[in-house]
């Protein structure tokens, strides 16, 4: 539309400047619309045509024209799947900048692409440049911004990519991303709204799980690593932006600021484990959401979460077993599901396979032997590895007749209500993903949670599963190489992870 004319695209040596001056062309734009918002708040004096013109996202894009045949390479991301223009829009870039060079920099290396930058025909909302809990000044509504500003349509933000909806057009150039600026800006948005934290906090490695007690848990070890390891952890973050600094960890100080996080006030509350990286930069910790129950608030949390590209989501929660042979406190390792949760039905059938991940399950094996301390028949006797049922309804025992065969023929060994939810929107997104469950009751053989033997049970079993949830993503941490499965990727998939 108007991009061209306002500045034309730019031809940059090197991803570094690319992202340099991407991240400069993002902080002049959100920059000249926040000015513009303080002023007309203050004095009434909307922006001209001009001058809302810099409201705009840029736009990264990358041309490949090759000489001969395309390089045969074996990684699942950074490929151009044929010759062409990709581009999207970005934000934050400056955020995002090691995420971005690590996809750049094989693409320019490997396949000589070129990269230009710009400003896009997008325009950055309003609501994305305003701080969280900012208060606009009185007597002005929406509509009065609305009037003059660039505000959020939701008809412009989608998962078209992500789904395969996508359909070329002409000339237009191809997707480079899954994710392009307005959808990304939603969902940082609304990550904070849910998990009651600075989206910059969430952590790339994150555990989901669907009981408060594993928070409880969570905290406490984010507390001892602080205290015993202040070189590698940096802080531990709480919901309502209450921040434990490594000097912190110990004592009444402590207890004081764990005291004062509002969680409750949030939906799906987050605390994040912030760990340093080699240069001592934070940004390779673990995040752990409490979800909550249902397969509806699995998908809201994933579909959001998803944006930031994260290396891996693990559901570490808890389960009805559905064998005669499991004991409460046993473990299930999902290698399949049973799709039973109705909410992606359109988006990915329940006849498509979500395949188990091998560097996944073997990290949950490997660190279920770790922790536990148990090996081969010992830990089979623990551990059991087979297909769970993911419902959302909780009162599927009611429908026991009806839901019987179909049970028996998916040979499942476990029940939940988010699991499956969580494991489809992980191969729907391209963000890996697993499941390590702990057996709570047996809903069909007369063993329920009973008051006193459920608060036993929860005491000794939930620190278990929630270290062998840590141990896995330290397992994957460390060895990042294929986790990015070439399952994950279509035929037609943008370059970008």
């Amino acid at each position: 539309m108007f991009a061209d004319e306002l500045r034309p695209m730019e031809t940059v040596a090197d991803p570094e400047t690319a992202v340099d001056r991407l991240a400069a062309l993002h902080a002049a734009a959100t920059g000249s619309l926040r000015d513009a918002l303080t002023r007309f708040l203050a004095d009434g004096v909307p922006p001209d045509a001009a001058e809302r013109l810099t409201f705009r996202y840029p736009e990264l894009r990358l041309t490949y024209r090759p000489t001969g045949p395309l390089p045969r390479i074996t990684r699942a991301t950074a490929k151009f799947q044929g010759p062409g223009v990709y581009a999207t829009t970005l934000t934050q870039p400056a955020h995002f900048r090691a995420y971005l060079l690590e996809q750049l920099r094989p693409l320019v290396q490997d396949y000589g692409a070129t990269i230009e930058v710009g400003l896009s025909a997008q325009e950055i909302p309003y609501p994305y440049v305003v701080e969280p809990g900012a208060e606009l000044a009185r007597g002005v509504t929406s509509s009065d911004l609305a009037r003059y500003f660039p505000t959020p349509m939701l008809s412009s933000v989608g998962d078209e990519i992500a789904d395969g909806l996508w359909l070329e057009a002409g000339d237009e150039p191809r997707p480079l991303a899954l994710f392009d600026g307005p959808r990304v800006d939603y969902s940082l948005r609304r990550l904070v709204h849910y998990t009651g934290a600075d989206w910059r906090q969430i952590q790339p490695w994150i555990l989901l799980t669907n009981y408060h007690r594993y928070v409880d848990q969570f905290v406490r070890v984010g507390l001892k690593a602080l205290a015993a390891e202040p070189e590698r952890y940096a802080r531990l973050v709480l919901p309502g932006g209450i921040v434990v600094e490594a000097g912190e960890a110990a004592g009444a100080q402590a207890d004081a600021l764990i005291a004062a996080s509002p969680w409750h006030r949030f939906q799906m509350p987050a605390y994040h484990l912030v760990a340093r990286d080699g240069q001592g930069q934070p940004g390779q910790g673990t995040s752990l959401v409490n979800i909550g129950v249902g397969p509806s608030n699995a998908k809201t949390i994933t579909d959001h979460l998803a944006v930031l590209r994260p290396h891996c989501w693990l559901m570490v929660g808890h389960c009805g077993g559905l064998r005669q042979s499991q004991t409460i406190g046993d473990y299930v390792l999902a290698h399949g599901y049973l799709r039973r949760d109705r909410i992606l039905d359109e988006l990915v059938p329940p006849d498509v396979p979500i395949p188990a991940l091998a560097e996944v399950q073997v990290a949950l094996q490997e660190a279920a032997a770790s922790v536990t301390g148990e090996r081969e028949e010992a830990l089979k006797q623990r551990l059991r590895t087979g297909t769970v049922v993911t419902y959302d309804d909780r009162n599927w025992e009611l429908r026991w007749s009806q839901e019987r065969r179909r049970i028996n023929l998916s040979r499942a060994i476990g029940v939940d209500m988010e699991s499956g939810t969580i494991a489809a929107q992980g191969y729907r997104l391209r963000v890996p993903y697993g499941t390590l469950l702990c057996v709570s009751d047996k809903p069909l053989h007369g063993e329920i949670k009973l008051p006193g033997a459920a608060n036993a049970f929860y005491e000794r079993a939930v620190g278990e599963h929630l270290l062998i949830g840590l141990a896995t993503l330290d397992s994957l941490r460390r060895n990042r190489h294929g986790l990015h499965s070439r399952k994950l990727r279509s035929f037609d998939e943008p370059p970008f992870r």
